[in-house]
């Protein structure tokens, strides 16, 4: 506990003059977490998970420490779904996906025959679940197909405003884990980047992850599809096409880090299976690394579930997180706060 409370005050000073929070506790937004506060990670409770961010964060920005890294370095990746908010009792993205294609569904008689759409039309999630990355990303493609960018993200941001979660009533946005917000915030206040490199469509989360997570659209890597530039009314605009061109998950993951950010993490969170080959790359670099993972444990404030799930399957990443020493957050034994919402 000591050794705990020696390193947090060693982390709060740094994060208070990077932040610019040292007048008093700011609340701007639910990333941005007051570290005015003795504890950086107040949500998280004490135990080896939250010893082992903390002692990372300290030995990694200490100048002359022989796990020093310089700051242009500092890269930490996280997935999305099930890492930095809910997944369950399916992605969020396929709840948008699916309203949009019930909607659309009278135009298209011969969907009722053909994945994914057979799947989304009779309500079956499991057999949505089945037809993987792909017929979600096909799903996607196929019903925004023609549609510019800018109207995508229009669509995608009235769906964020209106749409409920089925168990909790709430926005989507509101199931963010106020845990994790907390780390991304003490990250950044010792000049860290954080990206978040997950399976979803990557123009999906564009348009909100900058105002939710404080990550801004170019720190966001995803699965993606074909785009292709058009004039329309003159004007030069991108618009979607219905082939999927990319699908980071899995060995995609350290592909598309490569491709997009260009230098290997020194920290990465994940969730799941989907997740493996992301930690794996990160733990294969030199030097000082951490590879994490949240294990939902916790049924009654959020789900519990790995590996017989059919979102968010965590089952060979979860015996290589043990054998390997890596960081696994119990969700119900490290988290004393789930969401921002649950605050007091």
């Amino acid at each position: 506990m000591e050794l705990t409370r020696r390193r947090t005050m060693r982390l709060v000073p740094g994060a208070l003059v990077s932040a610019g929070l040292a007048g008093g506790a700011v609340m701007a937004s639910p990333w941005r977490p007051a570290f005015a506060q003795a504890d950086p990670l107040p949500s998280w409770n004490d135990g080896a998970a939250k010893r082992s961010l903390l002692d990372f964060v300290a030995r990694t920005t200490a100048p002359g420490g022989a796990d020093f890294v310089a700051a242009p370095e500092r890269i930490a990746v996280f997935d999305n779904d099930g890492t930095l908010w809910t997944e369950q009792p399916f992605y969020f993205q396929a709840a948008f996906a699916i309203d949009q294609a019930k909607a659309m569904a009278p135009q298209h008689p011969e969907w009722k025959d053909r994945e994914p759409f057979r799947s989304v039309l009779a309500g079956d999630m499991a057999g949505l679940a089945a037809t993987g990355e792909k017929g979600l990303l096909e799903l996607l493609a196929v019903t925004h197909a023609g549609m510019t960018v800018e109207q995508f993200n229009r669509s995608v941001t009235d769906w964020i405003a209106t749409a409920r979660h089925p168990k909790f009533g709430r926005p989507y946005t509101d199931l963010i884990f106020q845990p994790m917000l907390e780390l991304m915030a003490l990250l950044r206040a010792h000049q860290f980047k954080t990206y978040i490199v997950s399976g979803g469509g990557i123009e999906f989360m564009r348009a909100w992850t900058e105002k939710v997570y404080g990550i801004p659209p170019e720190q966001v890597v995803g699965s993606y599809g074909v785009v292709k530039l058009e004039r329309r009314d003159g004007q030069p605009v991108l618009v979607k096409e219905k082939a999927v061109d990319f699908i980071d998950d899995g060995p995609g993951k350290p592909v598309a880090i490569n491709h997009f950010i260009g230098r290997r993490p020194v920290l990465a969170f994940g969730n799941s299976d989907g997740d493996l080959e992301m930690l794996q790359y990160t733990a294969a670099g030199s030097g000082p690394r951490l590879m994490g993972l949240v294990h939902h444990t916790d049924a009654g404030r959020e789900f519990a579930y790995d590996r017989q799930s059919h979102f968010g399957k965590l089952d060979k990443a979860l015996d290589e997180a043990r054998q390997r020493g890596w960081t696994v957050v119990d969700m119900k034994a490290d988290w004393n706060t789930v969401y921002p919402f649950q605050k007091k």
